[in-house]
Protein backbone atom coordinates (compact mmCIF):
# COMPACT_ATOMS: atom_id res chain seq x y z
CA UNK A 1 0.00 0.00 0.00
CA UNK A 2 1.42 3.32 -1.05
CA UNK A 3 1.04 6.58 1.46
CA UNK A 4 -1.26 7.72 -1.04
CA UNK A 5 -3.22 4.76 -0.90
CA UNK A 6 -3.46 5.26 3.48
CA UNK A 7 -4.04 8.28 2.86
CA UNK A 8 -7.44 7.44 1.02
CA UNK A 9 -8.35 4.73 3.25
CA UNK A 10 -8.50 7.17 6.06
CA UNK A 11 -10.34 9.52 4.39
CA UNK A 12 -12.82 6.60 3.50
CA UNK A 13 -12.85 4.92 6.58
CA UNK A 14 -13.55 7.93 8.17
CA UNK A 15 -16.48 9.81 6.12
CA UNK A 16 -18.10 6.38 5.80
CA UNK A 17 -18.25 6.26 9.91
CA UNK A 18 -19.39 9.88 9.83
CA UNK A 19 -22.35 9.54 7.30
CA UNK A 20 -23.18 5.90 8.88
CA UNK A 21 -23.61 8.26 12.79
CA UNK A 22 -26.03 10.59 11.14
CA UNK A 23 -28.10 7.71 9.42
CA UNK A 24 -27.86 5.30 12.75
CA UNK A 25 -29.17 8.02 14.94
CA UNK A 26 -30.23 5.43 17.55
CA UNK A 27 -28.24 2.70 17.62
CA UNK A 28 -25.44 2.75 20.27
CA UNK A 29 -21.88 0.85 19.63
CA UNK A 30 -19.23 -0.05 22.30
CA UNK A 31 -16.08 1.51 20.74
CA UNK A 32 -12.20 0.40 21.64
CA UNK A 33 -9.31 2.16 20.17
CA UNK A 34 -5.79 1.46 20.20
CA UNK A 35 -3.37 2.28 23.08
CA UNK A 36 -5.56 1.74 25.66
CA UNK A 37 -8.53 4.71 24.46
CA UNK A 38 -12.03 3.73 25.59
CA UNK A 39 -14.71 5.66 23.62
CA UNK A 40 -17.36 3.54 25.77
CA UNK A 41 -21.04 3.22 24.97
CA UNK A 42 -21.36 5.93 22.32
CA UNK A 43 -24.59 7.65 20.99
CA UNK A 44 -24.26 7.56 16.65
CA UNK A 45 -27.27 10.22 16.84
CA UNK A 46 -25.06 12.98 18.46
CA UNK A 47 -22.16 11.80 16.85
CA UNK A 48 -20.32 11.02 20.41
CA UNK A 49 -22.59 11.61 23.28
CA UNK A 50 -20.35 9.47 25.77
CA UNK A 51 -22.05 8.40 29.12
CA UNK A 52 -18.28 7.65 30.69
CA UNK A 53 -17.36 11.13 31.04
CA UNK A 54 -14.12 10.24 32.44
CA UNK A 55 -12.32 9.16 29.36
CA UNK A 56 -10.48 11.50 27.21
CA UNK A 57 -10.81 14.24 29.29
CA UNK A 58 -14.36 15.68 29.33
CA UNK A 59 -15.25 19.73 29.12
CA UNK A 60 -17.54 21.29 31.37
CA UNK A 61 -20.34 19.66 29.07
CA UNK A 62 -19.25 16.17 29.73
CA UNK A 63 -18.63 15.44 26.20
CA UNK A 64 -14.77 13.77 25.87
CA UNK A 65 -12.53 15.54 23.78
CA UNK A 66 -11.63 11.82 22.37
CA UNK A 67 -15.22 10.19 21.40
CA UNK A 68 -16.30 8.79 17.66
CA UNK A 69 -17.17 11.68 16.46
CA UNK A 70 -13.82 13.66 16.46
CA UNK A 71 -12.43 10.35 15.98
CA UNK A 72 -14.05 9.90 12.63
CA UNK A 73 -13.47 13.63 12.03
CA UNK A 74 -9.96 13.40 12.44
CA UNK A 75 -9.63 10.65 10.13
CA UNK A 76 -11.60 12.46 7.07
CA UNK A 77 -9.53 15.43 7.81
CA UNK A 78 -6.23 13.68 7.78
CA UNK A 79 -7.03 11.26 4.94
CA UNK A 80 -8.25 13.81 2.19
CA UNK A 81 -6.05 16.51 2.95
CA UNK A 82 -2.90 13.96 2.85
CA UNK A 83 -4.23 12.47 0.00
CA UNK A 84 -4.53 15.95 -2.41
CA UNK A 85 -1.01 16.64 -1.12
CA UNK A 86 0.60 13.77 -2.23
CA UNK A 87 -1.26 13.65 -5.57
CA UNK A 88 -1.40 17.10 -6.63
CA UNK A 89 1.19 18.39 -5.01
CA UNK A 90 5.25 18.53 -4.80
CA UNK A 91 5.27 18.74 -0.72
CA UNK A 92 7.75 16.41 0.82
CA UNK A 93 6.38 13.33 2.56
CA UNK A 94 7.07 14.24 6.02
CA UNK A 95 5.54 18.25 5.45
CA UNK A 96 2.58 16.49 3.81
CA UNK A 97 2.24 14.19 7.00
CA UNK A 98 2.43 17.37 9.24
CA UNK A 99 0.21 19.10 7.66
CA UNK A 100 -2.38 16.31 7.19
CA UNK A 101 -2.45 15.68 11.31
CA UNK A 102 -3.00 19.45 11.52
CA UNK A 103 -6.10 19.76 9.23
CA UNK A 104 -6.88 16.57 10.93
CA UNK A 105 -6.71 18.14 14.43
CA UNK A 106 -8.66 21.41 13.02
CA UNK A 107 -11.49 18.93 11.92
CA UNK A 108 -11.27 17.17 15.04
CA UNK A 109 -11.59 20.26 17.27
CA UNK A 110 -14.37 21.81 15.22
CA UNK A 111 -16.45 18.79 15.46
CA UNK A 112 -16.04 18.90 19.04
CA UNK A 113 -16.91 22.24 19.45
CA UNK A 114 -20.28 21.75 17.65
CA UNK A 115 -21.46 19.27 19.80
CA UNK A 116 -20.49 20.50 23.08
CA UNK A 117 -21.43 24.22 22.29
CA UNK A 118 -24.45 23.90 20.49
CA UNK A 119 -25.76 20.30 20.03
CA UNK A 120 -25.46 19.75 23.62
CA UNK A 121 -26.45 22.85 24.93
CA UNK A 122 -30.47 21.20 24.42
CA UNK A 123 -29.45 18.45 26.21
CA UNK A 124 -30.76 18.80 30.25
CA UNK A 125 -30.00 15.78 32.23
CA UNK A 126 -33.32 14.05 33.78
CA UNK A 127 -33.95 14.60 37.57
CA UNK A 128 -35.89 11.62 39.07
CA UNK A 129 -36.91 14.46 41.45
CA UNK A 130 -38.75 16.91 38.85
CA UNK A 131 -41.32 13.80 37.81
CA UNK A 132 -42.06 13.06 41.55
CA UNK A 133 -45.88 13.23 42.02
CA UNK A 134 -46.10 12.98 45.64
CA UNK A 135 -46.69 16.58 47.21
CA UNK A 136 -47.75 18.05 44.30
CA UNK A 137 -50.95 20.97 44.28
CA UNK A 138 -52.96 20.35 41.60
CA UNK A 139 -57.12 21.09 41.08
CA UNK A 140 -59.56 18.42 40.04
CA UNK A 141 -60.56 19.23 36.23
CA UNK A 142 -62.87 16.23 36.35
CA UNK A 143 -65.04 15.35 39.21
CA UNK A 144 -63.56 12.34 41.68
CA UNK A 145 -66.86 10.28 42.40
CA UNK A 146 -66.69 8.87 45.54
CA UNK A 147 -64.62 5.52 45.43
CA UNK A 148 -63.77 6.49 41.53
CA UNK A 149 -61.66 7.87 39.06
CA UNK A 150 -61.36 11.42 37.82
CA UNK A 151 -58.68 13.79 36.69
CA UNK A 152 -56.29 17.11 37.90
CA UNK A 153 -54.61 18.99 36.26
CA UNK A 154 -51.43 20.39 37.18
CA UNK A 155 -48.12 22.56 36.55
CA UNK A 156 -44.70 21.26 36.24
CA UNK A 157 -41.56 22.99 34.85
CA UNK A 158 -43.99 25.65 33.05
CA UNK A 159 -46.19 23.15 31.25
CA UNK A 160 -50.01 22.03 32.19
CA UNK A 161 -50.33 17.97 32.91
CA UNK A 162 -52.70 16.03 34.13
CA UNK A 163 -53.21 12.66 35.48
CA UNK A 164 -56.16 10.23 36.23
CA UNK A 165 -57.02 10.84 40.03
CA UNK A 166 -58.86 9.34 43.12
CA UNK A 167 -59.83 10.86 46.33
CA UNK A 168 -57.08 9.06 49.09
CA UNK A 169 -60.21 8.48 51.59
CA UNK A 170 -62.67 7.49 49.22
CA UNK A 171 -64.59 10.38 49.12
CA UNK A 172 -66.05 12.59 46.52
CA UNK A 173 -64.46 15.78 45.55
CA UNK A 174 -65.97 18.24 43.07
CA UNK A 175 -64.53 19.74 40.08
CA UNK A 176 -62.38 23.08 40.46
CA UNK A 177 -61.47 21.79 44.06
CA UNK A 178 -57.21 22.26 44.93
CA UNK A 179 -56.06 18.73 45.89
CA UNK A 180 -52.82 17.40 47.34
CA UNK A 181 -51.37 14.17 45.75
CA UNK A 182 -50.25 11.91 48.71
CA UNK A 183 -49.10 8.88 46.56
CA UNK A 184 -49.05 7.86 43.18
CA UNK A 185 -49.37 3.81 42.08
CA UNK A 186 -50.30 2.52 38.92
CA UNK A 187 -50.37 5.78 37.11
CA UNK A 188 -53.40 7.12 39.32
CA UNK A 189 -52.33 9.83 41.49
CA UNK A 190 -54.48 9.72 45.35
CA UNK A 191 -55.26 12.92 46.16
CA UNK A 192 -56.88 14.76 49.40
CA UNK A 193 -58.37 17.91 49.42
CA UNK A 194 -56.00 21.57 50.57
CA UNK A 195 -58.32 22.42 52.36
CA UNK A 196 -58.65 19.71 55.00
CA UNK A 197 -54.83 19.66 54.90
CA UNK A 198 -54.18 23.37 55.09
CA UNK A 199 -56.50 22.77 58.34
CA UNK A 200 -54.78 19.83 59.77
CA UNK A 201 -51.36 21.51 59.30
CA UNK A 202 -52.53 24.81 61.11
CA UNK A 203 -51.75 26.54 57.16
CA UNK A 204 -54.04 29.16 55.71
CA UNK A 205 -55.75 27.43 52.98
CA UNK A 206 -55.85 29.95 50.42
CA UNK A 207 -52.36 30.44 50.24
CA UNK A 208 -51.53 26.68 49.20
CA UNK A 209 -47.48 27.98 48.66
CA UNK A 210 -46.90 29.60 52.03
Amino acid sequence: MTIAELYLTCFVVGFALSALSVLLGGVHVHVHLPFGVHLGNVHLGHAGHVPHAGSGGANSSGLPAVNLGTVTAFLAWFGGIGFLLTRHSHVYALAALLISIGGGLVGATLVFLLVSRVLMQFEAPMDAADYEMTGVLGRVSSRLRAGGTGEIVFSRQGSRCSSAARSEDGREIEKDVEVVVTRYERGIAYVRRWDELAASAGVDAGSPDS
